[in-house]
């Protein structure tokens, strides 16, 4: 590995932290790095120069509809190695697998994935938190550990090809989605909206549109970067079992 094109989505900054505590990884020896933001990037421009990486969240027991989107649009690259971390709070099952059968159809040498546990996003409890960091610190140690076993060729990336291709088929569904949607039932306090457009930003689907005040669409993934950016909390979740979460500062998902 002489460089890697890095490219990853974080929702609430989980996989910000695992994508930059790597990036770091291979600076240290010497291996450059290119961080690109799916949801701004041409899938079919992507050109590697020597690794790529795909980084993203665990959803639905995959991962978000643009992201498969992303991934099957990637040009077809014979030879070339490619890597996949995904962070998730417990388990996945249905991305591992089809990713791997995705990318090697076009070409690519699947050379090492990883599935790194971190905080959840819709954390179910107050006491959740008081593991937070503890999470995050282990989480960082196996981004790190996986950064050095890519370097040094000893990655593996496996298959369990009929329970996986399975699974995925949940975060391929559409049923799936418009019920995840229904159970966010995101909603916006206009008493706390300052109109400041950072939701419409930090949306990477463009769900979101300023009229006199933010409006939602009906393309939502239920990311949750609008409700844990939000400087002022006016948009919320009105199911009682969601307690907010967040990674990282707005600026680091803006930059």
């Amino acid at each position: 590995m002489k460089a890697v094109d890095l490219y990853y989505f974080s929702g609430t900054g989980n996989t910000l932290l695992v994508t930059r505590k790597m990036a770091e990884t291979f600076e240290k020896k010497g291996i450059r790095v290119n961080l690109r933001k799916i949801e701004k990037e041409n899938p079919k421009s992507v050109s590697p120069e020597d690794t790529l990486g795909l980084a993203f969240p665990v959803a639905c027991q995959g991962t978000y509809p643009f992201i498969w989107d992303f991934i099957k649009s990637l040009p077809q690259k014979p030879g070339v190695g490619v890597f996949m971390v995904d962070t998730l709070a417990k388990f996945s099952g249905g991305v591992v697998g089809p990713i791997k059968k995705i990318l090697e159809k076009k070409g690519y040498e699947a050379i090492g994935a990883e599935e790194i546990i971190m905080p959840s996003n819709r954390a179910l409890s107050s006491g959740d938190y008081g593991h937070n960091d503890e999470k995050i610190r282990e989480g960082l140690k196996n981004a790190e550990k996986y950064a050095e076993s890519l370097i040094e060729g000893k990655a593996k990336w496996g298959r369990a090809p009929v329970l996986s291709d399975l699974m995925s088929k949940i975060s391929l569904s559409a049923a799936a989605w418009n019920l995840m949607k229904k159970m966010l039932d995101l909603k916006l306090d206009k008493t706390k909206c300052v109109k400041c457009g950072q939701c419409l930003r930090l949306c990477p689907v463009n769900n979101i549109k300023m009229n006199d005040f933010p409006e939602f669409g009906d393309k939502c993934v239920s990311c949750l970067r609008c409700v844990a950016f939000c400087p002022k909390g006016a948009i919320f979740t009105t199911k009682k079992f969601y307690i907010g979460y967040k990674a990282v500062d707005a600026g680091d998902m803006l930059e």
